[in-house]
């Protein structure tokens, strides 16, 4: 096999999960990485999400380990992981990673390790260093404002100057995390109707929720492009963020914080429509939010059933927020 990679164990403890969508020589580079784990047990589920490049051929004539899954249409990276977690039932760990992340050789071992030594936890993040500024942090986790938004912890920060401390944290970033399979099918895997982005921190929201609680892991290392497909703060990015964000805010906080911080959530939501139009995004951005509003009915619907489930209380919930205003702008 390439790389001389041995065949997949009988009994994999993790299905590693990657959706690719036009992803070129990064997916290569992604498997690459990946072959070279220390963590031998693990599968790779390869979800195409109806690719127009050459990357999933190249995929499976270079490694051939790979379990090619390909779509007729693109289904978004939510819902191609739900499909790819679907197919690893026997996988007790579901570890999702990006096409254009690059995973140090000791990634998994390192999330699995911490996985076995803190069973208190069900959801594990990496450390993102950007992959073409490696003096330079992508994130250190995900943080959750109260008004509703979220950023990557450390985003663009001097590597020096970031987190390098495992503790506990409100959600990991998806690019590269690890979350515990009977979980993950409790609160019932991603959101399909996110397509992408946002997906991760309603996914860790959903699951702290009920009760569980995600950690830190600073020694899983992965370098990551960071929307090396769709784009920094591209019209496709910012619309799934902006409308994505508010489903979140709407399902899953509890009703005293709901009560209680939904002025600055429309706060928020005014601010980035005069921001956005500022940024020459105006269409994008009311779009967002005019399709925001359309699908509060179906959001409503699911929180009724999130909240009835909700085993965590709003103050153990509010300690791992954000509660900082001026952060929202000084990011």
């Amino acid at each position: 096999m390439a790389g001389g990679r041995e065949a997949p164990v009988h009994d994999p403890d993790v299905a590693v999960i990657i959706v690719n969508y036009n992803g070129g020589d990064m997916l290569l580079r992604c498997l690459h990485h990946l072959e070279r784990q220390t963590w031998r047990s693990f599968r790779t589920i390869v979800v195409d999400n109806a690719s127009s490049d050459d990357s999933m051929l190249r995929a499976e004539t270079e490694y051939p380990w790979i379990e090619a899954v390909r779509m007729e249409r693109n289904i978004g990276f939510a819902s191609g992981n739900n499909i790819g977690a679907a197919l690893a039932p026997e996988c007790k760990w579901i570890a999702c990673l990006n096409p254009d992340a690059y995973a140090h050789p000791d990634w998994l071992a390192n999330l699995m390790q911490a996985a076995q030594a803190h069973p208190e936890f069900a959801l594990f993040g990496s450390k993102l260093i950007l992959a073409n500024h490696p003096d330079r942090l992508d994130g250190t986790g995900d943080i959750y404002h109260v008004s509703g938004a979220a950023w990557r912890r450390d985003h663009r920060r001097k590597l020096a100057g970031g987190h390098h401390a495992a503790e506990e944290i409100f959600a990991p970033c998806a690019a590269a995390a690890l979350y515990r399979r009977d979980v993950f099918d409790e609160v019932g895997g991603f959101d399909d109707d996110y397509f992408c982005y946002f997906e991760d921190v309603d996914l860790a929201f959903r699951m702290r929720l009920r009760g569980h609680r995600c950690y830190y892991v600073p020694a899983a290392i992965v370098h990551h492009v960071s929307s090396g497909i769709a784009g920094f703060q591209s019209s496709f990015t910012v619309y799934h963020g902006h409308r994505n964000l508010v489903w979140t805010f709407v399902k899953n906080m509890p009703l005293p914080l709901f009560l209680a911080c939904l002025p600055l959530h429309l706060l928020l939501n005014a601010a980035s429509i005069v921001l956005y139009t500022f940024k020459g995004q105006p269409l994008t951005i009311l779009k967002a939010k005019r399709d925001a509003i359309r699908g509060l009915p179906a959001a409503w619907r699911k929180r009724r059933q999130i909240q009835s489930q909700r085993r965590a209380s709003s103050r153990v919930l509010l300690r791992f927020m954000e509660k900082n205003f001026f952060k929202l702008w000084n990011r």
